[in-house]
């Protein structure tokens, strides 16, 4: 499990890029790369992680359940995420 401080920190970066996602649009279209720069770091989205849902891992994320490989492989051996089995053949 991840440090509650890396989740927390990464909930901040998300919501500074959600306030700033407005004016962003705006200074990108005007091509204003000065006032782009004057904006806070963390109103990128590029610097925003994906992290898993339970655990908190950013390695082996899967963006289509939002979570990471080891807590998807115990889901989905435990029959919580619907139409997941495991291969036979």
């Amino acid at each position: 499990m991840a440090k509650t401080a890396w989740i927390e920190r990464n909930n901040k970066k998300a919501a500074t890029v959600k306030k700033y996602a407005a004016l962003r649009a705006e200074l990108k279209a005007k091509k204003d790369y000065a006032g782009l720069a004057k904006l806070p770091r963390n109103a990128s989205p590029v610097r925003v992680v994906n992290r898993c849902s339970m655990s908190g891992r950013r390695h082996g994320y899967l963006r289509k359940f939002a979570c990471s490989r080891l807590t998807f492989r115990e889901a989905a051996l435990s029959g919580l995420i619907p139409g997941v089995t495991k291969a036979s053949w």
